[in-house]
């Protein structure tokens, strides 16, 4: 791919690739997947960066992702394919087993993936891929290598899950990153782990931009609504009442929806009134990656 003016901007979701294991069958899932994928439904160029095993779910995983559509820089490691174990409770609310030592945990570095890169507008990472020393030197290296311009977002999805964090990761990413999605419950965990002020929401999220100078920090409170803070700029949506049928995914979709709308112009407002209406649609769907319908995706 070239990057004259008519290409599509390259979106990159870089971290963990594996198989949720749902009450109804095993779906092809991950953060970064989920993020590419969606991102590719708004017209912009997804790429989603991981690893699997040699094993038949590694196998099944990569025709899986091939039938999504999309671009991806998937490396073959004599590691198993990941996998989670997922429930989910009476509100569709999930609840994650992950496997360790797996495929995820052992991104390599190639001269291939420093071209992707270098060529690359936006990339999506957490923390939970960086709870191995290889992937997280990987997605350092990514991030550093990726174009200085002043348009170029480094995300950091915060995504807290098991144990799988630790205070230097937590502090390095902000270090990386110039756009920041957490949500309540994790803003909690953090706090003491950044020695925060005591205060309010909207005191602790100012704190954390200005510590780690941010451009963005993304706020999502469940039911209860979602902030978009930049600079002076404060922007709140209250969460749509829907039929749920699971929440997998939803915050994914929310940040895909959210960065795809920015970089097609939108302002902050519009851009989170995007995200809110792509993450309630996603709810009301079994699975993370659902065919997104026309009046979501025309923006």
């Amino acid at each position: 791919m070239n990057s004259d003016k008519n290409t599509p901007a390259t979106i990159v979701g870089i971290g963990e690739i594996l198989w949720d294991m749902l009450p109804d069958g095993k779906k092809a899932g991950g953060a970064p997947l989920n993020f590419s994928y969606h991102v590719n439904q708004f017209g912009l160029h997804g790429c989603a960066v991981s690893a699997i095993g040699k094993d038949e779910l590694g196998k099944e995983l990569l025709d899986s992702v091939t039938k999504l559509g999309m671009e991806t820089q998937i490396a073959i490691t004599d590691h198993p394919t990941g996998t989670v174990d997922v429930t989910l409770d009476a509100d569709g609310v999930p609840a994650y087993e992950i496997t360790r030592d797996v495929a995820w945990d052992n991104i390599p570095w190639t001269p291939e993936l420093e071209a992707l890169a270098k060529r690359t507008r936006a990339a999506a990472f957490g923390s939970l891929a960086q709870r191995s020393k290889t992937s997280r030197e990987t997605i350092r290296r990514f991030l550093c290598s990726m174009p200085k311009e002043d348009d170029t977002l480094k995300i950091f999805d915060i995504n807290l899950r098991q144990d799988f964090y630790d205070p230097e990761t937590l502090t390095e990413s902000l270090g990386l990153c110039n756009v920041l999605k957490i949500n309540d419950e994790e803003l909690e965990i953090i706090k003491p782990i950044l020695n925060l002020p005591s205060g309010s929401i909207k005191e602790s999220c100012q704190a954390i931009m200005n510590r780690y100078n941010l451009r963005i920090l993304i706020l999502t409170c469940g039911t209860k609504g979602s902030y978009i803070f930049s600079g002076q700029e404060e922007s709140f949506i209250a969460t749509p009442i829907v039929e749920v049928a699971d929440t997998v995914g939803a915050g994914d979709s929310f940040t895909a929806a959210f960065t795809s709308s920015l970089i097609k112009g939108s302002s902050i407002a519009d851009a989170h009134r995007k995200a809110v209406e792509t993450s309630a649609y996603v709810c009301t769907c079994h699975g993370a990656t659902p065919r997104l319908p026309a009046h979501i995706t025309n923006c």
